[in-house]
């Protein structure tokens, strides 16, 4: 005669309990690789350039006229992606005007691109904070597209080979942009940190 074979409930929680530690040890596993291989929203904005020659435009100048980067190929170039209606940009550009004059006479250029404001705006902008750096509009977007960027402020170093050497996302101190600056234009190998992120001083496109 034979018995039914009787199972042992310690034994079957126990089973259960470690099939649950497993599953779990291993969406744990899953979710933390997905966020190191996740970059932020600053990370990404502008990141493909870093090393690579610069993509060349030409657009019209806050005031009139065309303004094209080829122009300043042989010079040392920061590039600044703005606009009115973002406050980290209002938070910086005292600081860039500052660093522009300081500068402008050792061969640098800082030329501003305003993105999504028409000239009025980027005009009232200007003379609100006595902008006295070139600034040119990127009324259809291409130039922000080329570049990559995703939100706002966004500032690319670019050397006198044409190449983009660095860049920093959100908006920047002015002692940073002026050492920045300094590298840029008297460093034979400019400084590799050239390349950063302010989270807090960031806002993205739409």
């Amino acid at each position: 005669m034979k018995f039914p074979m009787q199972r042992n409930p310690i034994k079957i929680k126990a089973l259960i309990i470690l099939l649950l530690a497993i599953l779990i040890a291993g969406f744990t596993t899953f979710l933390a690789i997905g966020i190191l291989g996740t970059s932020t929203a600053t990370g990404r904005s502008g990141k493909e350039l870093i090393g690579k020659k610069t993509p060349f435009f030409v657009a019209p100048k806050v005031g009139g006229q065309l303004i094209s980067l080829e122009d300043y190929k042989d010079r040392p170039v920061v590039l600044n992606f703005w606009a009115s209606w973002c406050p980290p940009c209002r938070d910086e550009t005292p600081g860039m005007e500052r660093v522009w004059r300081k500068y402008k006479d050792e061969g640098v250029i800082i030329l501003g691109i305003n993105v999504q404001d028409g000239e009025k705006e980027a005009q009232r902008y200007i003379s609100e904070f006595g902008v006295t750096f070139f600034n040119a509009l990127d009324l259809d977007g291409d130039i922000t597209v080329d570049y990559g960027v995703t939100g706002l402020p966004v500032t690319f170093f670019i050397n006198e080979e044409g190449f983009v050497i660095g860049r920093w996302v959100g908006s920047i101190s002015e002692d940073k942009l002026d050492n920045w600056v300094s590298s840029l234009i008297f460093s034979e190998d400019p400084i590799a940190e050239l390349n950063g992120e302010n989270p807090n001083g960031y806002r993205r496109l739409d």
